[in-house]
C-alpha cells in the first residue's frame, strides 16, 4: 500500500491525469506513479531520485521505487501513448498538428552508467568543451500556438541513442534494443505517433533541422500517408529542376519516367541573384515580422519527389528551407520552421527547471524512465496551465521592476501548480480545525516563500 506520510491534496484534474497515465502499467505497481509525479513536482535542490521520494513521503520504500522506475522505462511506449490520447481529449487541437524532432545530450558522471559515452556538445559554453560524457536523447514534441502565449512545445517521448561501440557494455540481462542510429530512432518515433493522430483525423507536419534531412529518415517517414516534412537544406544541397513534361502525342519512353530533372540547381547562385526577391508578413517567435524570400519547385533525391524550396534572406546571410508538400505556402513553411524553436526551449526547461541529468542512476531502463518522466512532467504542467490567465500563473506584485505583461515562464507555471496544491492542503486543514487568522496568514506567507 502507498505510504500515508504525505498525501497531497492535488487538483482533481491533476489526479485524474496521473491515474490516466498509470493505466499502461501493471496493476500491482500502478499506484506508485501518481506519488512519484507529485514527488517530482515538489522536489527541491539537487533533483535526484531520492529527493523525489522524500518530497513524495515515500522514502521508506525507496528500493521498491527504484525497481518501479526500471519497469517504467520498459513501459515508456504505453505511458507516452496515454499522454498523447490525453492531449487529444483535453486540448482543442487544430486539424493540422506540428511535430518537432531533435536530439539533446545530458551530462552524466561515473564509468558504470549504462549507455553513456562521449558525444558532441552542442552548447560548449564558456569552457568551450567540444565533447561531453553522457546520454543523447532523440525527442519528439508537439508544437502548439497558444492564444495568449504564442508557440509552446509539449514533449511527448524520447528514445536513448547508444553508440554502436557502447552496445557491448550493456549487460545482456537488460535485454536492450538493437543498435539504431539517430535517424532510425526519429523514424520510429514518427511511426509510433502518426497512426494515433491519423485515427483522430489529424494531418501531421514534421519539422526537423538539417541533421535529419537525410534519406534514411525522409524516405521512411514519407511512406506514411498524410505526413508532410519541413526542414532546412544545406547550402550545397544537390537539387535538380523538374523533369520535362511529356508532350501531347509523344510516345512513352522505355522504362520508368524521369523523377528528377537534368539540370542542377545552385542555391548559392539563386540566393546571390538580386532579382526575384519578395516580401511576406509572418508570425515568427511571437512577433509579426516581414521576411524577404524566394521560392521555387525542385527535385531532391533524399526525398524522392518534388519539393518546395524557400530561400530566406536575413541581415547576416540567407537560409534554405524545404517542404515535401509543393502546394504549401511560403508563410506556412517559414512559421513551421520557426516553431521548431519550441523544442529547444523544452530542452532548456527540462534541464533547468526539472533537473534532467541530475538523477544519477545507472540502470539503462531507469535512465530511460527518469528522462521521460521529466518530459511528461513538463507536458502535464503546461496542460494544467493551458487555460489559466497570466494573473493565475504568476504574481509580479513583489517585482515592480519586472514587465507585468511578460509571458509566464515554465518555472512560473510549475510554481503556480505547487502553490495551488499547498493552498488546497491549507484549506483542508482550516476546514477541519479552527485556527487563528494570524496563523493562517503566516502559513500563507510561508507557502508563498516556499513556492
Amino acid at each position: 500500500m502507498a505510504n500515508s506520510k504525505c498525501r497531497w491534496e492535488s487538483p482533481e484534474q491533476w489526479s485524474d491525469w496521473s491515474e490516466w497515465l498509470a493505466v499502461g502499467l501493471h496493476g500491482r505497481n500502478r499506484w506508485r506513479l501518481p506519488l512519484l509525479l507529485t514527488g517530482i513536482l515538489f522536489a527541491g535542490g539537487r533533483r535526484t531520485v531520492t529527493s523525489w521520494l522524500r518530497a513524495a513521503g515515500t522514502a521508506d520504500g525507496f528500493q521498491d521505487f527504484f525497481y518501479f522506475l526500471a519497469a517504467v522505462g520498459r513501459k515508456t511506449n504505453s505511458i507516452a501513448t496515454q499522454l498523447v490520447l490525453l492531449l487529444l481529449r483535453t486540448l482543442p487541437l487544430p486539424g493540422r498538428l506540428l511535430l518537432v524532432i531533435d536530439d539533446s545530450p545530458t551530462k552524466r558522471y561515473g564509468p558504470k552508467v549504462e549507455g553513456a559515452d562521449v558525444h558532441h556538445n552542442p552548447t560548449p559554453g564558456p569552457a568551450d568543451q567540444p565533447f561531453l560524457y553522457g546520454h543523447v536523447w532523440v525527442t519528439i514534441s508537439l508544437a502548439l500556438r497558444h492564444s495568449q502565449w504564442g508557440a509552446i512545445g509539449l514533449p511527448l517521448r524520447a528514445m536513448l541513442y547508444v553508440r554502436k561501440r557502447t552496445m557491448a557494455t550493456i549487460p545482456k540481462s537488460r535485454r536492450w534494443y538493437r543498435f539504431a542510429t539517430k535517424l532510425q530512432l526519429a523514424a520510429r518515433l514518427v511511426e509510433w505517433i502518426v497512426p494515433m493522430l491519423k485515427e483522430a483525423g489529424k494531418t501531421v507536419w514534421i519539422v526537423v533541422d538539417g541533421g535529419y534531412t537525410k534519406r534514411p529518415f525522409l524516405r521512411r517517414v514519407l511512406k506514411l500517408s498524410r505526413v508532410v516534412v519541413v526542414g532546412r537544406l544545406r547550402k550545397d544541397a544537390a537539387l535538380r529542376d523538374l523533369p520535362p513534361p511529356r508532350k501531347r502525342g509523344q510516345r512513352p519512353a522505355r522504362g520508368r519516367p524521369r523523377k528528377y530533372g537534368k539540370n542542377k540547381i545552385s542555391l548559392a547562385k539563386r540566393a546571390g541573384h538580386k532579382q526575384g526577391w519578395q516580401t511576406i508578413a509572418c508570425t515568427v517567435y511571437g512577433q509579426t515580422t516581414t521576411k524577404t524570400y524566394k521560392t521555387f519547385l525542385a527535385t531532391y533525391a533524399p526525398v524522392g519527389c518534388v519539393i518546395r524550396v524557400v530561400l530566406v534572406k536575413e541581415t547576416h546571410g540567407w537560409y534554405a528551407f524545404f517542404c515535401t508538400d509543393p502546394d504549401a505556402s511560403v508563410k506556412e513553411i517559414i512559421e513551421a520552421f520557426a516553431d521548431r524553436a519550441t523544442i529547444e526551449q523544452d530542452f532548456h526547461d527540462v534541464k533547468e527547471v526539472w533537473g534532467s541529468g541530475q538523477q544519477q542512476v545507472r540502470n539503462i531502463w531507469t535512465n530511460l524512465a527518469v528522462y521521460n518522466l521529466n518530459l511528461w512532467m513538463h507536458t502535464l504542467v503546461e496542460l494544467w496551465a493551458w487555460d489559466k490567465s497570466g494573473r493565475q500563473l504568476v504574481d509580479r506584485g513583489d517585482s515592480p521592476w519586472d514587465d507585468p505583461l511578460r509571458r509566464p515562464s515554465h518555472a512560473n507555471r510549475r510554481k503556480a501548480l505547487r502553490r495551488q496544491i499547498l493552498r488546497n492542503e491549507l484549506s483542508t486543514i482550516t476546514a477541519a480545525w479552527s485556527l487563528p487568522r494570524k496563523i493562517i496568514q503566516l502559513t500563507k506567507n510561508l507557502v508563498a516563500l516556499a513556492t
